[in-house]
Formats: C-alpha cells, sequence, structure tokens
C-alpha cells in the first residue's frame, strides 16, 4: 500500500469513482464527506468519515489519526443556479471550507492537494477551444467560487509551500464501466442522466433550451468527459505533485464538443428506444460553446481519456442507470 488519501467529498459522483481508482493504483482512500449529496453506497474502497470540512477540530483528528499523504478535494456544492439564488451557501462551504481545509493540512504538514475545479471559472468564452491562459470571468457565484479557491492555492503554495493541482475539467459524464458506482444527484441537473430518464419513461421529457445558436444542430456544444477518466487523472496529478514538488492547473477534457441533439441520439442508439423531447428558449448565461484544449495535461501528466466517443460514454451511463432500476 502507498499510503492514505484524504478525499473530501468522496461519497460524490466523482470523488467515489476517484476513490476507487486510488485504489487499484495501490493507495487506501480515506473519504470525509458531510453526506449532503453524497451516497453511503459510493463508499466501497476505504473507511468513511461523515464530517464538514468547515468542521477544524474534526479536520485535525482524521489528519493525525491516517497521516494523508496528500488531500483531493472534491467537497464544494456545485447547482449553478442555487449558487445565484443562495450565494451564502455557497462562499461558506466552497470558499470557508476550503480555507479550513487547508488550515488543517498546515497544522497536519501536509504539502499536497489536487483541487476539483472547473471551466466555469473562464465564464462566456471569448476563443475555442478554451486554454489554460484565457481570462477567467465567471458567470455566477459557482465559478466565483471555485476561482476564488484556485487563488487561495496560489497564495498557501507561495507562503506555506502547500502544492496544488488544480484540474480544470468540463462536463463529468457516464458511469464506472463495471456498473459498480455512477452518477445520481437529487435534484438532476446534468444533460446526459436527464436524457436517460426521459429515455427509460422516468420523467416526461428532456427539454433542449435554445435551438437557435450558431451550431451544427442549432443546441449547445459541451466537452462531456468520462468520469473514469477524470478519476485517472486525479491520480496522475497526485503523483506529479509527489514527484516534482511544483503545483500546476491543467484543463481536462476530449477537445471535442457534443451537441445537445448529438447527446440525445447517441442515448437513442445505445437504448434503442425514442427520446421524448420537448424544445424551449435560451436559458440566460448559457454559451454556445464550452470546449478544452487539454494538450497541457497530455504533456504534464501523461494523460489521455481512454472513453473518446459519446457513445460509449452514454452507454456506460445507460448500463448504470438500468441497473439500479
Amino acid at each position: 500500500m502507498k499510503g492514505n488519501i484524504l478525499v473530501t467529498g468522496g461519497a460524490g459522483y466523482i470523488g467515489s469513482h476517484t476513490c476507487k481508482a486510488l485504489k487499484q493504483a495501490g493507495y487506501e482512500p480515506i473519504t470525509y464527506d458531510n453526506m449532503v449529496y453524497g451516497h453511503e453506497w459510493a463508499v466501497k474502497w476505504g473507511p468513511l468519515i461523515k464530517g464538514d470540512i468547515l468542521d477544524g477540530e474534526k479536520l485535525d483528528q482524521v489528519f493525525k489519526q491516517y497521516e494523508p499523504l496528500a488531500v483531493l478535494h472534491f467537497a464544494a456544492f456545485a447547482y449553478v443556479g442555487e449558487s445565484v439564488s443562495d450565494p451564502e451557501k455557497y462562499y461558506r462551504n466552497n470558499v470557508a471550507g476550503t480555507l479550513s481545509l487547508l488550515s488543517a493540512m498546515r497544522r497536519a504538514r501536509c504539502k499536497n492537494i489536487v483541487f476539483s475545479s472547473t471551466c466555469a471559472t473562464y465564464g462566456v468564452p471569448t476563443e475555442l477551444p478554451l486554454r489554460e491562459d484565457h481570462p477567467q470571468k465567471p458567470i455566477n457565484p459557482y465559478g466565483w467560487t471555485k476561482l476564488m479557491m484556485e487563488q487561495t492555492l496560489r497564495d498557501f503554495d507561495h507562503a506555506y509551500g502547500i502544492r496544488h493541482a488544480c484540474l480544470r475539467y468540463f462536463n463529468a459524464a457516464g458511469a464506472d464501466p463495471d456498473c459498480e458506482i455512477g452518477e445520481e444527484h437529487d435534484p438532476e441537473t446534468h444533460l446526459i442522466p436527464l436524457v436517460i430518464q426521459a429515455t427509460q419513461g422516468l420523467r416526461g421529457h428532456v427539454e433542449i433550451y435554445g435551438t437557435d445558436y450558431d451550431t451544427p444542430d442549432g443546441t449547445c456544444i459541451r466537452d462531456y468527459i468520462h468520469v473514469t477518466d477524470l478519476a485517472v487523472a486525479h491520480i496522475q496529478a497526485l503523483e506529479y505533485l509527489q514527484d516534482k514538488d511544483e503545483s500546476l492547473i491543467v484543463n481536462l477534457g476530449t477537445g471535442n464538443g457534443q451537441t445537445v441533439r448529438q447527446v440525445i441520439r447517441a442515448v437513442e442508439k445505445v437504448s434503442g428506444k425514442v427520446t421524448p423531447v420537448k424544445e424551449g428558449p435560451r436559458r440566460p448565461g448559457d454559451p454556445p460553446g464550452l470546449y478544452a484544449y487539454a494538450d497541457k495535461a497530455y504533456k504534464l501528466l501523461g494523460w489521455k481519456p481512454q472513453y473518446g466517443d459519446i457513445e460509449t460514454i452514454v452507454g456506460t451511463a445507460w448500463n448504470w442507470h438500468e441497473k439500479k432500476r
């Protein structure tokens, strides 16, 4: 065993998949989660400690007991609409919570953290594909909290030598190919599970928000990256920090965008069923396209997505949703 890794938010969607990848890579994942959105059934590869990142005393106990080599930090609220209606919740948990976690790391002399960042820090793109040096101008409180967390990490690196890997990823999608874990949110806002649920007959339809964008079929384009590929990138980033002792910031994406209609067609092809669709107006703030230039991750981490095409990604998600019906 290579050692313990503290995984905040490890009972969530991306965190739990990363715990499986950690175990496969020879680490012991220690999940620390307040269980607001996490699932106990998703914690299969190491212990679960129920606690909040704002609880400094609890964090101190965990660091003392497990002596983790590093932290993988997924613990953040991530509903864009809710961040607009209740920004206090987001700044308290995401920003103040990260500060609390970093303070605990200082006290424990834990020097490496891999941070779950997002393309939402860029805001509306001025050019595509998005590169890491694109201006960061978030358009909602969720994006601002993630950008503030990135800045906090930079300052802690400079002042205290805590190294970070900020992974700005695009649209996480799919499920564990072995169907041991998958995506389950309440409420569900992600396109692929919404399309699958509509195709399964579990909801009346899936709504397309805007059909008049300047894209090949008029619907928004997004970069869908398989959750297992994201998990592997976290392991590679962790080992980069351990080997290089220097911080890094990279995009994680396939570099290929898929329209909403292409996603729906992929679900229909995988399932052999017709998806009920309702077309509606654009949502305020939705950019026509968001997709990554991820060559920096390829070069520095040796990372490359293994689940590159949308049908493969959708297929793993469909299998998971069918299994849990």
